[in-house]
Parts: C-alpha cells; structure tokens; sequence
C-alpha cells in the first residue's frame, strides 16, 4: 500500500504533536525547513536521536522534492529571483539590476564609506511597490553596533514620498547584545517573515560582536565556525523564502600588504565563500561614493559612484 501522504509536519515519520510543537517553537515551521536542515539542528530543537532527526529529514526531503535537481530545473527557479532597488541606477547596473533575492550580498569598507547608510536605504526601498523596483515588503533588521536611526529612515522615507510612520513600523529591529544572541535572532528570523510579510533581511553588521567577543589565535576556530552556521541559517532564510539578504562588514588592514590597497574584510574565507556578492565601498570627495564589485558568480567586476545625501542614496 502507498505510504500516507506528508502535507504538514505531524505527517512525517516520528513526529507526534510534542514534537511538532518542539519543532516549531525551534523555527522549524515548514516541511522545508525541515528538509534543508542538518541531524544536529533537529536533535537540539526537539530533544531528538540523531538516526530520527535522519529519518525526520529524509521524509521532509522526499515530501518536498529537495535533493538533485538537473541545472534547467535550476535555471527555471532562479527565474524567481526578483533585485531591490538600492537607489542608485549605477550602483543597480554594477549589482545586474539590484540587491539579488536568494542570495546574501555583503557591503564591506572603512568607517563612513556608507554601508550602515545603504543598509538604511534598502530597508526604505523594499516597501515600494514592485513597478518602482521595491519588493512591497517589510524589513528585518539586526543592528549589532547600534548604528540604526529612525531619523534617518524618515529622510529617506519622505524623498520616496513615502509615508515615514508606515515605513517605520514596517522595519522591525532586533538589537544584538552579543554573538549568540545575534545567531538567535537570524534562527528565528523566519518567525517574523512569515507574520510581517518581510521582504529583506539587514544584519549590520555581520562580524563586529564575534570580532570583539572571540579575541586572540586560539579563539578563531571557534569564532569561524559561528560565523559559518550563521551566515548558513542567513542562506536557508534566502532560498526559502526568495529574499534577499544584506549584511555590512567590518575590514582591518592587512600588513602583509606592502602595495596597493591593504584593506581586508573581517571574516576570512568563511565570510568571502558564503557571500553570493561582494562589495567593497570607500569615500570619496564630499558626498560620493565609490562602490567596487570584488565578487560575484556572474557578473565583471567593476566600480561606480553614487551619492550619500540628505534625501539617501542617489546618482552621482
């Protein structure tokens, strides 16, 4: 006889109503996060053993489809993928069209190069309407070094003629007071898509309390595989729902770097692999910006200009 169908999470081998709710309350919400999950994430959200987590996930794969695809089929999902507009027409054009959706896209550069003020743009941006290259969504928003302003976000609301108290209450913001708190806050990230209809996840910034928290060579394994899990969980979020993640980072200056340019990322490998593309922001004279794409699976690297004004981000 064919096996029952599996429509919703008691279905799945294993699973009774205590531990659909364990789950749940884990932010395991769907047969899709499920699926994409590791043993090891079910076993800590629902007191499981590692061979049923197995079977839990095999379940939730076969029920969902998730496994080995050909590359049409992925070429006809990323047919979904919608860009954010960032403001900037020259910066969109660099970017091939806007901030990406199933993607996590990392804005990287010294103090006032502009990334918390693009963080800050592109939460106004997502609540237009699709027709002026919005998403019509809210935005999730973890601020790690309390650099989020309202103020600001009514600035840039008004220039979009934007009604500023709907956009603010259309931002929701999480304050991270420590790395493991911020990791907690990206985990149930999906708790606050799925009520407030979010559209773009903002963690600004990705590494300053793991940067300050994990100090010295013997921490850095440690450090690094947080920051691994994290920025998986911050993926997971991007694929499931086909939004798009941005995060700002942090750099230091490399001295082994005799010429050229010594600035570097915080973050490593780690960070570099994980984020789809990559953007490297400095100043320039007066209001301009210089925004140079270091990496990204298809597009030329390149630079542009833009402008960090009263009203946001605009062209040059």
């Amino acid at each position: 006889m064919p096996g029952k169908r599996i429509e919703k999470i008691e279905d799945l081998p294993g699973v009774g109503e205590t531990t659909a709710k364990k789950l749940r309350e884990g932010g395991f919400t769907s047969l899709e996060a499920i699926a994409v999950a590791s043993p090891g994430e079910l076993m800590d959200a629902a007191g499981l053993g590692e061979s049923t987590a197995s079977k839990i996930i095999n379940a939730a794969r076969k029920a969902t489809e998730v496994g080995i695809e050909t590359a049409k089929d992925i070429l006809e999902r990323r047919k979904n993928v919608i860009k954010l507009t960032t403001g900037s027409k020259q910066l969109d054009a660099l970017l091939g069209g806007g901030i990406e959706s199933q993607a996590i896209t990392e804005a990287y550069g010294k103090f006032a190069s502009g990334k918390t003020q693009l963080a800050l743009q592109l939460a106004v941006n997502v609540q237009l309407p699709p027709e002026k290259q919005g998403l019509g969504g809210a935005c999730f928003f973890i601020d790690t070094e309390n650099t989020f302003r309202p103020e600001r976000i009514v600035q840039m609301a008004e220039a979009k003629g934007l009604e500023p108290e709907n956009v603010l209450e259309n931002i929701f913001v999480a304050k991270a007071h420590n790395a493991d708190h911020q990791m907690l806050l990206a985990e149930k990230a999906n708790e606050v898509i799925e009520e407030h209809n979010v559209k773009l996840i903002v963690v600004d910034s990705l590494t300053s309390r793991f940067r300050s928290e994990f100090l010295g060579r013997g921490t850095l394994a440690d450090r690094q595989q947080r920051l691994n899990k994290h920025l998986h969980v911050l993926q997971k979020w991007a694929d499931l729902y086909n939004i798009p993640v941005f995060v700002t980072n942090q750099v230091m200056a490399n001295p082994g770097v005799l010429f050229g340019d010594p600035t570097t990322p915080i973050g490593g490998h780690i960070v570099g692999h994980h984020s789809t593309f990559r953007i490297y922001l400095r100043k320039a004279k007066n209001d301009m910006r210089i925004a140079k794409l270091v990496d990204a699976p298809y597009l030329p690297e390149g630079e542009c200009l833009f402008r960090v004004t009263a009203e946001g981000i605009i062209d040059v």
